[in-house]
């Protein structure tokens, strides 16, 4: 160690001596001090997500029944739309008007009848094809 006081003294020169400090290391208490859970949890239950899922169907008479079907929509509820009982004009006027809409939420339309609309939002997957008129090669007919 002499080298190194040397050298020490020769660059430095101070004495690293006076540095020094006496470390104590911390007393442990014996009694432990008892851990804070949280509150939160992040955890949800696959139960209750299974509940608030829901279809609903919805036969329209007017053009205004439209925003309510829209409304479901928003609400993340998938909505099968019976186009059967209203005037042409106006259940074209509700499927464009409802594929804005699911447009809007990340949202898909399908036909899966003649005049029947399947609206889903972005949190419903939909797999499969319905074919109509019995027609599995032929583009979907014009409704």
């Amino acid at each position: 160690m002499g080298l190194m006081k040397k050298f020490r003294d020769y660059f430095l020169e101070e004495d690293y001596e006076d540095y020094e400090e006496e470390y104590e290391a911390p007393q442990q208490e014996e009694e432990a001090l008892p851990l804070k859970t949280a509150n939160k949890t992040n955890v949800v239950s696959l139960q209750s997500v299974q509940k608030s899922a829901k279809v609903v169907l919805a036969e329209p008479r007017v053009y205004a029944e439209a925003q309510e079907i829209a409304d479901h929509l928003k609400s993340r509820r998938a909505v099968i739309v019976n186009l059967q009982r209203i005037q042409h004009e106006q259940a074209k006027r509700i499927v464009d008007f409802l594929s804005g809409t699911v447009y809007a939420i990340g949202g898909d339309i399908q036909q899966v009848g003649t005049k029947i609309f399947l609206c889903t939002p972005e949190n419903v997957d939909v797999s499969g094809a319905i074919s109509l008129d019995g027609e599995d090669d032929r583009p979907m007919k014009r409704w």
